[in-house]
């Protein structure tokens, strides 16, 4: 798109200009990395002959692949002589505390809701995070050229949310736009022309107030975000709150304890576009990245050396799931990773801790097991498989929600749950949920088929249930799910599931043998596949395990059998992705990750680590 008169490129120090300092916010999948891209693109910062890519800001294969914002990314654009930084920000409640941190590093937030679903769980959580930041939103309500979209029901549903949440008169009276990010436009009203980003742009200048900040005061910076580089160490990247920060210069890092430690700036940069350039100083509303201290950490301040300043602590949402971590001690270990030792394993989940600041990992009574703790399932999901894709090789056991003590008695994690199903599944759906210490909240049917229903649940009572949730909609199920809150604990849950079919030798799965097997259950490998005792083959009709022969070729004779000729086939496997077999496995079992294969094996409770 052409650059209008009104959006530039960078000034030679864009560090000095007006700025807004803007967060997106939004329920995954309502579009924010999409709406990022036309602002970028409408903003100049491409040349005319340039590729525009999708989803720039969603840069690793993983975000790609999964459609979704899993770190949050920041870049600049200018509008009419001021610089706005934008903050993605992701989706999904099991990155929270990346949203949260976020949130105090700008100035104004645009929350974007999809017009059609209206406001879903995860808008809920980055709503109020918002709120008790004190943030007034702007509202986008996108994708209104999509079928059965109803913009004007979802700002009604985001108004109600506003006032649940106790959001003050000030920011229930929101702004809102109408959009869409995909086709590039935003509008004050419906029936306005579709034609370009410019009145979202106007929107922030007008509604977002400029950072509140004094150059001359002593240097505050908060470490907000981190990140790491092969050639400069651990960066911080953070708001400059008050003062100016300088490149060479010498300066202070309060710690969580209050200890200070002093360094100096090796490198200073600012966000222009989509990449970081090098600048030599930035003044009070600027977001930077600074390189020269190697233990800084979440929350903590890089201030003035003679005069240390700390700014409060960002305080981050602690883990409510545990998993242990394993060196890979299968008959197949090492045939397939290129790392493969307890010392490999330890350095790189430390190395994690470098970054993700919502992990936690904790050595147990076993050199070879670690204990690691997240937000949820798909938290800890895309560490294990950022690992493998890495060529590292390790197992995992069943996830277990981590309970605390709440006023003197033990409480557990309970999350907010709301599914959308058909109509004819909605009577499953409450079934199953009902045995899991479920409690309906609420229930909406639309005119075109389908339910919305919200339930709340504990944490616990969400392990294993995609799988049967999936079934029970026969895959035309939506379900998203945040965390709530600690409550007192709900009692047995009933989770159990059949039992599971296991080798009982080493070698390959053959036809004659897994057809021979078929009435026993449903397999989850294939003919030819390898195979070793005790590892997990497939899932039995009966409530019991059963241990089975796969590996038995069929005798060979002389004679023709008179059905010789007809053609003879085996049920599809069950498909055991990573995901699927975190939620699929019990406590006596664990799941081997190598850069090739997924495989469920037995271990026994003992082999389980202890903390």
């Amino acid at each position: 798109m052409p650059e209008s008169e009104s959006v530039q490129h960078f000034s030679k120090n864009p560090m000095s200009l007006p700025i807004r300092n803007v967060a997106i916010i939004a329920h995954v999948d309502h579009g924010k990395t999409t709406l990022v891209d036309a602002l970028l693109e409408q903003s100049g910062i491409f040349r005319d002959n340039e590729a525009v890519p999708t989803c720039v800001l969603d840069s690793n294969d993983l975000e790609r692949e999964r459609g979704i914002t899993i770190l949050s990314k920041n870049t600049a654009v200018h509008y009419k002589d001021t610089l706005i930084n934008i903050v993605d920000t992701p989706g999904h409640a099991d990155f929270g505390g990346e949203v949260e941190r976020v949130l105090g590093m700008v100035d104004g937030c645009l929350l974007i809701v999809d017009a059609n679903e209206g406001p879903m769980p995860q808008t809920r959580f980055v709503l109020k995070k918002a709120l008790e930041k004190g943030l007034r939103p702007i509202v986008v309500v996108n994708k209104i050229d999509r079928p059965r979209a109803d913009p004007h029901v979802a700002v009604d549903k985001v108004l109600d949310l506003f006032i649940e949440l106790g959001a003050d008169d000030d920011q229930c009276d929101f702004p809102y736009l109408f959009a869409s990010g995909l086709s590039g436009f935003a509008k004050e009203k419906m029936e306005d022309e579709s034609t370009d980003m410019m009145p979202l742009f106007e929107a922030v200048l007008h509604h977002v107030a400029p950072p509140i900040g004094d150059p001359n005061k002593p240097l505050q910076l908060q470490v907000t975000t981190l990140d790491y580089s092969d050639y400069l160490g651990r960066i911080v990247i953070g708001k400059v709150h008050n003062g100016t920060i300088r490149q060479g210069e010498q300066t202070a890092l309060v710690k969580e304890d209050g200890s200070i430690v002093k360094g100096r700036i090796t490198k200073l940069m600012g966000f222009e576009g989509l990449a970081r350039i090098e600048i030599k100083e930035a003044t009070a509303g600027n977001l930077v990245a600074v390189a020269g201290f190697a233990d800084a950490n979440i929350g903590e301040t890089i201030t003035c050396a003679t005069d240390p300043q700390a700014l409060p602590l960002i305080k981050v949402d602690e883990p409510t799931l545990q998993m242990t971590f394993a060196v890979n001690d299968s008959p197949f270990a090492g045939q397939e990773g290129d790392f493969v030792t307890s010392r490999q394993l330890r350095d790189r989940l430390f190395r994690e801790l470098e970054t993700n600041v919502a992990l936690r990992v904790e050595p147990t009574d076993s050199p070879d097991r670690f204990a690691v703790s997240g937000r949820g399932e798909l938290h800890l999901g895309i560490l294990i498989e950022t690992m493998r894709r890495e060529g590292y090789e390790f197992q995992v056991s069943q996830p277990q929600v981590i309970y605390r003590e709440v006023n003197s008695k033990p409480c557990e994690p309970f999350e907010q749950l709301v599914l959308d199903v058909p109509e004819d599944a909605v009577g499953g759906c409450m079934e199953r949920l009902g045995t899991r210490k479920a409690e309906l909240q609420d229930m909406m049917v639309s005119g075109d088929g389908r339910a919305q229903l919200e339930f709340v649940v504990p944490a616990r009572g969400l392990i294993g249930f995609r799988g049967e949730f999936m079934r029970a909609t026969r895959g035309a199920g939506i379900m998203n799910h945040s965390f709530l809150e600690y409550r007192p604990m709900s009692g047995e849950i009933d989770t159990r599931r059949n039992g599971v079919l296991i080798s009982f030798e080493e070698g390959v799965a053959t036809f004659y043998s897994l057809k021979n097997a078929e009435d026993r259950g449903i397999f989850f490998i294939e003919p030819g596949t390898k195979v070793y005792k005790g590892m997990v083959v497939g899932e039995n009709n009966r409530p019991q395990d059963l241990e089975l022969n796969i590996c038995k070729a069929k005798q060979l004779t002389n004679h023709r059998a008179a059905s010789g000729d007809e053609l003879v086939q085996l049920q599809a496997p069950m498909e055991m992705g990573l995901e699927r077999a975190l939620e699929y496995i019990g406590p006596d079992e664990m799941v081997e990750v190598t850069p090739k294969s997924i495989r469920l094996r037995k271990v026994g409770k003992k082999k389980l680590a202890k903390r």
